[in-house]
This record gives C-alpha cells, sequence and structure tokens, in this order.
C-alpha cells in the first residue's frame, strides 16, 4: 500500500510546490479510512475540507426525489473530490460514498485556505484542478441532454482511452450498471448498446477489457450521433 502522505506530492494540485510548501501541506492532512459503503459525505453537508484519495474508489452522486441514485463521477487513487465548495464556503452539493475499503487524505477547509491565500502558486494548481473538472461536467451534461445513449457510450470510451493514454484497449474499472448510471440509463440498454456497437466492428469486449476497434467509428458516433443500424 502507498504511504498515504506520500501520495499529495504526486496529485495536479501539488504539483511543482516547493519541499516548504510540501510539509506545510503534509501537516495539515489528516489520514481517514472508510469502509465498503461507508458515505464519506452526505448532500448538504458542510464543505469543511476536501479529500485525496491513497487507497481504493469513491462514487460521488446525487439521489432524485423518487429515490433514484444518478452517479456523477467515480474518483480512483491520486484524485481529490470536494474541493470546489471548500473554496466556495459552501455546502456539498452531491453524495460521496467510498465503493471499496478506502484511505483518503482529508484537509481541512480553514487550514487549506490559509495555505492557498499564501502561496499563488498553489492557487493556480487549484485552478488548473476545477477547471478540468468544469470541462469535465459541461461534457456530461452536453452528453445527458444533447445525446442518445450509443453516442454518450461512444464519448465515455474515448475518454478512458484519453485517461489511460490507451491507443486502442481500456479498462472499465466500474461496474456496467455504476457506467449505466453514470450515462443516464439502465443496465439492460446499456448492454444491448454494447452489444450493438461490437456487432458493428466498433468495439470488441472481453469482460472489463475493451479494445477500440474503429476509433475513427467512434469518434463519429461521439460527434455526430450517428444512429446504429
Amino acid at each position: 500500500m502507498h504511504k498515504s502522505l506520500d501520495i499529495i506530492a504526486a496529485i495536479p494540485i501539488f504539483n511543482g510546490l516547493p519541499e516548504d510548501q510540501m510539509a506545510a501541506i503534509k501537516k495539515i492532512a489528516i489520514t481517514k479510512r472508510f469502509n465498503k459503503g461507508e458515505v464519506i459525505f452526505s448532500e448538504g453537508d458542510a464543505g469543511n475540507g476536501f479529500f485525496v484519495i491513497a487507497q481504493g474508489r469513491v462514487k460521488i452522486f446525487k439521489v432524485s426525489a423518487e429515490g433514484k441514485e444518478h452517479i456523477l463521477h467515480i474518483y480512483g487513487y491520486g484524485q481529490p473530490f470536494g474541493e470546489v465548495p471548500v473554496f466556495a464556503g459552501q455546502k456539498f452539493p452531491a453524495n460521496a460514498q467510498a465503493l471499496e475499503k478506502t484511505i483518503a487524505i482529508f484537509l481541512p477547509r480553514s487550514d487549506i485556505v490559509d495555505l492557498v491565500a499564501a502561496n499563488p502558486s498553489l492557487a493556480l494548481n487549484m485552478l488548473a484542478v476545477m477547471s478540468q473538472k468544469l470541462r469535465q461536467f459541461s461534457i456530461q451534461i452536453e452528453n445527458l441532454s444533447l445525446k442518445e445513449i450509443p453516442a454518450r457510450l461512444a464519448s465515455y470510451l474515448i475518454f478512458l482511452a484519453e485517461e489511460q493514454a490507451a491507443d486502442d484497449v481500456v479498462k472499465l474499472n466500474i461496474s456496467k450498471g455504476q457506467l449505466a448510471s453514470i450515462l443516464g440509463t439502465i443496465p439492460e440498454t446499456l448492454s444491448r448498446i454494447f452489444a450493438k456497437l461490437s456487432g458493428q466492428n466498433l468495439i470488441r469486449v472481453d469482460g472489463k477489457k475493451i479494445t477500440l476497434l474503429n476509433r475513427e467509428g467512434l469518434e463519429d458516433l461521439a460527434e455526430y450521433g450517428k444512429e446504429i443500424e
């Protein structure tokens, strides 16, 4: 297992910071452990700090008035979550739950805000990370509101290839049920779309491994939403 505090130096928010600033961040960091299924924070809780995952995975999700869960993000090793409401001085707008046994580094709001105010380089790093998340949110909103499910799936597979720096093979590190929630559909519909994309030789599915057989075709589907015959 990774030493929980060593992960701080590797995440984008803290890239390039001098040793004295890294030491100050490590000084305020608190290691927290969560069991599988344990709630880390709930929608409406005060944004009193944010987290960085040292081990495990966390899902960020909303629950509708009818009780239906919609997953917004799933984060893993080295990824921060819950930082936007912390710096805005607001409440958490969604729920966070451990998908497996998880170790997270907690950075209290009062301490990290003081550090950001005193260190412009840290503030710039935070802005860069938040801008990237904003872009991901805008893409997700566009997919859910403007694209049919096949185009959403194609977009997600291309996103995975970019995130994993993979040319033609990606690993689906979440369940198909969780992916269906992210894409705003149900598992049965998602399975049919996977079968159709496979039948058109756009992808090949082998368990958690998905081979992108026709990257250009997937990009056309993601961009233009061409119907699958």
